[in-house]
């Protein structure tokens, strides 16, 4: 039988074409994705996964608890990262040298955490509701320890769901008629650095804005009295005047799709009427601002409205936002059409961490995975806007893990140190350095000594 750790008692593999060519495996002493220690250096930085000593509650009884739950923690979030989102994996990452090495000091001179210790982990102790809860609150706390070494006077806040398909009897799945499929239906609260605030799990069938005040008030709490600017964005599934009422009593300033009807037509239909003359051959657009109440608000409030005429199309492209801003109609368009990057957001993270493969049978254990999930996104996100040079700035996720995280390196092993003997096929060593180098500069400044 193959070896876990890639080790092999047979002879080696030879290849045809060369027979000079001989293939050993040694999964102990080589690894794969040594770029993992970049993002380590990272986590020690800001004390990241050191925060869940002091918010997740010890589950296991006895004395066998030779694994730490942050060591556990830094596991599973440090092998989505690597793209290894199934706890399956964990049978050969505790072999692992990279993820030996990230998981605590005294990594290397042990194994990781195997398959059933991963499993328990997530699927049961992270599952209580205890630390279900200090869980979903993390990206959060981690958000502000960034926040703490790089101030800022503003925050942007979009909210968007997205769709989690699912497979079999997935407790809390159901159909769900607009993405056609059965699924879950999470829902995302995004910065406008591509940070993800926080994330709620939801049964398949419930509407987009389904529990909207639990996700986006402890983020709003958060930021009430650090932030001079505080907006927020949504489409049209927040047009709901309790959101209204809700951010313009915390000071938000917003801009939400409102659905078209026929008042708000009417509003402007000197705008629907096709322009005389030759049709253009470039895109034509219109704004206007009209205040506008609804049956079911309270007060009267501004709405913008966009027309666009498009070469070759009989009616106009018509668009309405409600806002509390007071610039130019089109600044508002402008500012609006950025909450495109919380659905390429999503993406990302759908392709690079696989944030919405969900496939534990148990509720509970999806919302953990779920939350794992974003750790880790968050953590890829933070090495991208903190610490890479302006050469490399432009690089997804998905990039980052190919030619970052999967770093092949070989190790060797001295008295007093470890070595880390790094491929440069694609991160020379000066890149790799000028990463070192911003982390280490948000590093907290040491305490003086009297």
């Amino acid at each position: 039988m193959e070896h876990p750790a890639g080790e092999s008692d047979h002879r080696p593999l030879r290849v045809d074409f060369d027979r000079r060519v001989k293939l050993e495996f040694h999964g102990s002493c080589i690894t794969s994705d040594a770029g993992l220690l970049a993002y380590r250096e990272l986590d020690d930085a800001l004390g990241l996964t050191d925060l869940a000593d002091d918010v997740l509650s010890e589950c296991r009884r006895g004395t066998n608890t030779r694994h730490l739950l942050t060591g556990l923690l830094r596991q599973a979030v440090f092998g989505r990262l690597a793209g290894y989102e199934d706890v399956n994996d964990a049978e050969r990452l505790a072999h692992d040298p990279a993820m030996r090495a990230v998981v605590d000091r005294g990594g290397l001179d042990r194994q990781a955490a195997s398959t059933s210790q991963m499993g328990r982990f997530e699927t049961e102790w992270l599952a209580s509701e205890v630390n279900l809860a200090a869980l979903v609150d993390l990206s959060g706390a981690w958000i502000d320890r960034v926040h703490a070494r790089k101030p800022q006077t503003a925050i942007v806040l979009d909210m968007d769901s997205s769709v989690s398909e699912t497979h079999g009897a997935q407790e809390g799945s159901a159909y769900n008629g607009h993405f056609g499929c059965t699924c879950y239906h999470p829902l995302f609260v995004f910065n406008q650095f591509g940070d993800l605030e926080r994330c709620a799990l939801r049964p398949g069938n419930v509407h987009s804005a389904d529990g909207w005040r639990e996700v986006l008030e402890p983020v709003v709490a958060r930021y009430r009295h650090k932030m001079k600017r505080r907006c927020f964005r949504g489409d049209a599934a927040f047009a709901n005047p309790e959101i209204y009422e809700f951010l313009e009593a915390e000071g938000f300033k917003y801009t939400i799709r409102l659905p078209a009807n026929a008042v708000l037509q009417k509003s402007i239909g000197w705008l629907l009427k096709r322009p005389v003359g030759r049709p253009p051959h470039e895109v034509r657009r219109y704004h206007a601002s009209f205040r506008y109440r609804a049956g079911s608000w309270d007060k009267a409030r501004r709405v913008v409205a966009k027309v666009e005429w498009h070469p070759g199309e009989l009616y106009p492209r018509v668009g309405f936002i409600v806002t509390n801003m007071t610039g130019p109609a089109e600044r508002v368009v402008a500012f609006y059409n950025q909450r495109g990057t919380a659905e390429q957001y999503i993406k990302e993270g759908k392709g690079a961490i696989a944030s919405t493969r969900l496939s534990c049978r148990r509720f509970a254990a999806n919302a953990v995975r779920l939350q794992l999930h974003a750790l880790a996104y968050n953590l890829a996100n933070f090495l991208r806007t903190l610490a890479l040079p302006a050469e490399v700035a432009q690089w997804s996720m998905t990039t980052l893990r190919e030619r970052l995280v999967k770093i092949g390196a070989r190790i060797v092993r001295h008295g007093r140190s470890v070595i880390f003997q790094m491929a440069e096929v694609v991160v020379p060593r000066s890149l790799f350095q000028q990463i070192l180098a911003a982390i280490t500069a948000l590093r907290p400044p040491p305490s003086a000594h009297c």
